[in-house]
């Protein structure tokens, strides 16, 4: 592609022909301000916030818009652009209601960052601010202000160009345009809540997180979405302490991270709205004889992997391995079923390996898919046969069995279930989360949810990516790597 030599701000740099201004700049760190831009659509260049000055011309001209030449010369910080950039803030604000301080935008919202950087003047507007509804239903989670809207049109495009539903409309002339759905309508498709991340400003709010907390008391950590094998960039958002009272914590939100070759800058609902699941119905101590009415000492860690290894030896050495069985899942990193494979299939010579993952959901063509975990690809790259086991051959051929995570529960009758785990002789459960079988258990071992591990998932396209935990695990709780890393040792193996 050919390249063309430009100067911005008076540092000379080389792009490709056919980059806007506005790229250009971010290419040497200028961000300029914008309101209707946005990567994933066409430039619109309705806001005009991105004016620039480029020598030569008459006039200030659109950064999003106009694209470089050879030799172009740009100015993104002249006397000229800041008095034109704080003209068009001034009439942004002229009907804006001053309401950051209950806005759940404040703190991330252009419209304030702007006015910081470029505005701090008195205004000169005498006349009546127009009053618009300030709580419209657009959607079951959606709640849209139209006094705070500054007409970008991002939710419009995003609407017509990614989701193709095209739920939303600007209506009406000149002052009294706005953002409007039709009568009777609502915004119920599988990607509704990006509205929110891509809306500048305050005036489309999820009824999930309005008023929770402030967007300054969140810690940001980035993960993989691990809801379904797409493997979706996201950001945990999540806080620690103040204002929380004492050393609780507590996730408020996910939002998209932006990662070209998976999702882009979006994520699905499913993901979304799944956060609950990091911190509600959650293991975190240790339990032995859960079905029991005696309280036992509190176990420790080394106490009950001692007695699990003793148990696995009894059986190997007596030539009896076919009678363990593990039931594993796609939940797992691909350094956790790396290890579980040497350790159990190698060491062990375990040849009961089965796999239970959720039931399968609906894929909707675009990012979410039907396999309703995220490292099936992982597994199979593994050379894992990912066999659901049958529950009558489960519990006639089993003495000892290991289950990871709570899965394999949906795929039987509670009574087949229930039947199954009463004939097998010793059972142990790691999972992080409750289940409604947990009595059925001898010992069950608290375990990490995937926000709370190091590893990596190997997704649906073949690409396999690394994450960080954004947190430990709660209580007694470890990643599995760590508990098959703590009963290697107990059993006289090497983990690696």
């Amino acid at each position: 592609m050919a390249e063309v030599n430009i100067q911005i701000d008076g540092r000379a740099l080389r792009v490709a022909s056919g980059t806007t201004i506005l790229k250009a700049a971010e290419r040497i760190g200028i961000v300029i301000p914008r309101f209707c831009y946005h990567p994933a659509f066409e430039p619109e260049g309705s806001c005009r916030m991105c004016l620039v000055e480029i020598e030569g011309l008459p006039k200030l001209d659109l950064a999003c818009s106009t694209v470089v030449r050879e030799g172009m010369k740009v100015w993104t910080s002249t006397p000229q652009v800041l008095q034109a950039r704080q003209d068009v803030l001034e009439f942004f604000l002229a009907d804006h209601p001053l309401d950051c301080p209950i806005c759940d935008k404040a703190g991330e919202c252009y419209l304030q960052d702007y006015y910081d950087r470029h505005g701090r003047y008195g205004s000169v507007f005498l006349e009546a601010k127009e009053k618009k509804s300030k709580l419209v239903r657009i959607g079951p989670r959606l709640l849209l202000d139209r006094e705070r809207c500054v007409l970008c049109n991002r939710c419009v495009r995003f609407l017509q160009l990614v989701t193709k539903t095209g739920e939303l409309g600007i209506f009406e002339r000149g002052v009294r345009s706005e953002v409007g759905i039709d009568a009777g309508a609502e915004i119920r498709n599988n990607y509704s809540g990006n509205l929110v991340d891509i809306c500048p400003v305050g005036a489309i709010t999820d009824r999930d997180f309005r008023f929770k907390t402030r967007v300054w008391f969140m810690e940001n950590s980035r993960t993989v979405c691990p809801r379904c094998s797409r493997g979706c960039a996201i950001v945990i958002q999540w806080s620690s302490g103040y204002p929380l009272r004492g050393d609780r914590r507590k996730v408020y939100r996910l939002i998209p991270a932006e990662n070209p070759d998976v999702n882009g800058w979006w994520i699905c609902d499913y993901g979304r709205y799944d956060y609950p699941d990091i911190e509600e119905n959650r293991r975190t101590r240790i339990t032995v004889n859960p079905g029991s009415d005696d309280a036992p000492p509190r176990p420790s860690w080394g106490s009950v992997l001692k007695g699990m290894a003793g148990e696995i030896r009894a059986l190997t050495e007596a030539g009896r391995e076919e009678r363990i069985s593990v039931v594993l899942n796609s939940f797992l990193t691909n350094e956790e079923l790396a290890l579980a494979q040497k350790l159990l299939s190698g060491a062990l010579r375990v040849r009961s390996l089965f796999f239970a993952d959720p039931l399968p959901g609906q894929a909707d063509g675009y990012l979410l898919t039907a396999e309703r975990a995220p490292n099936g690809q992982g597994a199979a790259a593994l050379g894992f046969k990912r066999e659901l086991p049958d529950a009558g051959r489960l519990a006639a051929s089993t003495d000892l069995l290991i289950v990871f995570g709570p899965y394999l529960a949906e795929h039987f009758s509670p009574e087949a279930y229930a039947s199954c785990l009463n004939r097998v002789r010793r059972k142990y459960l790691v999972s992080a989360h409750k289940t409604g079988q947990d009595a059925a258990f001898d010992v069950i071992l608290p375990a990490a949810v995937p926000a709370e591990k190091k590893g990596s998932y190997t997704n649906v396209q073949g690409l396999t990516q690394s994450f960080e935990p954004a947190f430990p695990a709660p209580g007694d709780g470890l990643p599995e790597a760590e508990i098959l890393a703590r009963l290697a040792p107990e059993l006289e193996v090497k983990p690696e």
